[in-house]
């Protein structure tokens, strides 16, 4: 499967996430890939809202990892900063990979495909101009 949107907004690239976090089961990972500023916690954050999650996601870059309670669990995982699988296995986070409970989020998931799951959801967002973004969702 693979859809492909042209988004206008950080609004309605959330929605677009929300609509795909409707559909998330336990075991999910969602794997975004795409340059800097793109909207891939944009992205991670329009699922926490399809997940009803309360609390505000933040970018994960400096803890590398953040976990969010909702309708399921929302790992979020930033592997910008992350140097080698090693140093993933050393902080424990390819536990999440995927996850026995809720859904996983991983921004950089191309620096180390190898790690995510057959199945996992891949979602690339590029720059279409003018504040738009182009997303195609592969699963």
């Amino acid at each position: 499967m693979e859809r492909i949107v042209i988004t206008a907004s950080a609004e309605e690239t959330m929605a677009l996430a929300a609509e795909l976090a409707r559909r998330l089961r336990d075991g999910d990972v969602v794997a975004l890939v795409g340059p800097l500023g793109t909207g891939k916690t944009t992205f991670v954050k329009g699922l926490a809202r399809g997940l009803l999650i309360p609390e505000e996601v933040l970018s994960p870059s400096f803890l590398l990892a953040r976990t969010y309670r909702g309708l399921k669990d929302l790992h979020h995982l930033d592997l910008y900063r992350v140097r080698s699988p090693r140093e993933l296995a050393e902080v424990g986070l390819d536990a999440l990979l995927p996850p026995e409970a809720g859904v996983t989020a991983v921004e950089w998931a191309d620096r180390f495909p190898h790690l995510i799951p057959r199945g996992a959801i891949w979602v690339f967002l590029e720059h279409a101009g003018e504040g738009r973004r182009r997303i195609t969702i592969r699963r």
